[in-house]
């Protein structure tokens, strides 16, 4: 399969590469991605359109070039190939090195499955998928002993003894203090005893407040209530056609609408054709569910369009 070479390095610099008389090989970037703890570099994703059939005159010139041959014998060299590859298909699928495969469905439509692994994209030259190793943290389990909810006055009486300690630890050490400064300085044992009085009347100050104190919590915190909405975006389109005028793809849209499809235009893709879409989805399952009934109905032509 000479010809796949020629379309693979074309696809390396263009977006689109046509094969007359056969389809179109178009490349859309995608951005790096993780997938299965793989992190994957910037790539081409390539898919097959069999609308694209025209000769625009970029795979031939290749060939010409490549075999150094004229145009006119090239562009009968690659209508040989493109015979040889339609008969093959008739059989079996069609393995293009690099690109990907082709083969008939039961309505002698092209499915094209691209290759996952050949990256086209030549600014990600080099740049091979990168396995994520995730390290995982030893936890250690700590049983919790639930303990019964103290009353206010088991409270009180806590922060009573509490206080107790803390306030004869603090009498303890300030007579310590009292009686060396004493002994320094010559303080007599009744100034002493009176330091002493006064921080125990402090304490029975400080005991009784606490005995007094009210805990008193009467204010109910607001309530919020968060309405979250769900977005779903539509990325799977079901395309009926492709126009270059834009009336003609109106035409088609009011027509489609007349027979009951949910028609309407898509916009204008990289070749500037006007794209009708007749469904969209938000899973390529659905769209596969639906599109043999609108081959049927719409458009035998119908094909599935994922827009990243």
């Amino acid at each position: 399969m000479m010809l796949a070479k020629y379309i693979k390095d074309l696809l390396y610099r263009y977006d689109c590469v046509i094969v007359p008389n056969f389809g179109g090989f178009i490349t859309n970037r995608v951005g790096a991605k993780i997938y299965n703890d793989t992190i994957y570099p910037p790539n081409k994703q390539v898919s097959f359109n069999a609308q694209l059939a025209h000769n625009d005159g970029l795979l031939v010139n290749e060939y010409a070039l490549a075999n150094k041959i004229s145009f006119e014998e090239a562009k009968k060299k690659v209508s040989e190939e493109v015979v040889k590859w339609k008969m093959f298909l008739e059989e079996e699928t069609l393995h293009l090195e690099g690109i990907g495969s082709l083969v008939y469905n039961t309505d002698k439509q092209l499915i094209f499955e691209p290759n996952k692994e050949e990256n086209l994209l030549t600014d990600s030259f080099g740049l091979n998928p990168i396995a994520i190793s995730v390290l995982e943290e030893e936890k250690k389990i700590v049983p919790i002993v639930a303990e019964a909810p103290l009353a206010v006055n088991e409270i009180l009486e806590t922060s009573e003894n509490e206080e107790s300690k803390k306030s004869f630890g603090f009498i303890k050490y300030a007579a310590a203090a009292a009686i060396l400064v004493a002994g320094v300085i010559g303080v007599s044992k009744y100034n002493t005893n009176s330091q002493i009085d006064n921080l125990a009347n402090e304490q029975n100050a400080l005991e009784e407040k606490i005995q007094k104190a009210t805990f008193i919590i009467d204010d109910q915190l607001p309530t919020i209530n968060f309405n979250i909405s769900k977005e779903h975006t539509h990325k799977i389109h079901i395309i009926a056609g492709a126009f270059q005028l834009e009336k003609n793809a109106i035409k088609k849209v009011n027509e489609l609408k007349s027979n009951g499809f949910d028609a309407k235009i898509l916009g204008k893709n990289n070749w500037g054709l006007t794209q009708i879409s007749v469904g969209s989805y938000t899973t390529k399952e659905e769209a596969k569910e639906v599109i043999e009934h609108i081959r049927e109905k719409a458009s035998s032509d119908a094909w599935i369009l994922v827009k990243e």
